[in-house]
């Protein structure tokens, strides 16, 4: 997806790729890849079937609901991350995810904790993306899920 795209462009996108999932036609593989995460999260479906309604709502955390055009947006950020090995090492470090908690899902909201940190420190500090240090984040992430485990075994 088009890094460039305004809010509603890419709105759009996940409303139209819903759209026509439901209405089995044809899907690019990038509208495919939206779907898989859509299907993962239906908490959403109610609110992607409003279409019009939804393409203008604003979300704040106050609110206490999740936006689901910004988190679809990381899935399918981490989905192309993954897929290109960039940053290097994030693919291999999502498939140990996967192996060690059997879950995609799991791996891609490990992962996903990484990336709004970043974006959260960048708007906080107003400085740029700081993908060397979100690189050393998912990197940590084999650790952080390995003492984890080994607390939950001794406990």
């Amino acid at each position: 997806m088009d890094s460039n795209l305004t809010r509603r462009q890419a709105r759009s996108f996940f409303l139209d790729s819903w759209r026509k999932f439901r209405q089995h036609r044809s899907l690019t593989p990038l509208e495919e890849v939206a779907v898989d995460w859509i299907n993962e999260h239906p908490e959403f479906h109610q609110d992607l079937e409003k279409n019009q309604t939804i393409q203008e709502k604003d979300y704040s955390p106050e609110d206490g609901k999740i936006n689901p055009f910004l988190h679809l947006s990381m899935h399918l950020s981490i989905s192309e991350q993954v897929a290109m090995d960039n940053p290097p090492g994030i693919k291999s470090i999502y498939y140990e995810l996967i192996r060690r908690t059997g879950s995609e899902h799991h791996a891609a909201h490990n992962i996903m904790d990484c990336l709004a940190e970043m974006i959260w420190t960048a708007q906080k500090q107003k400085s740029p993306l700081d993908f060397q240090k979100y690189s050393k984040s998912i990197q940590g992430l084999l650790k952080k899920e390995q003492s984890e485990t080994s607390n939950a075994i001794t406990h």
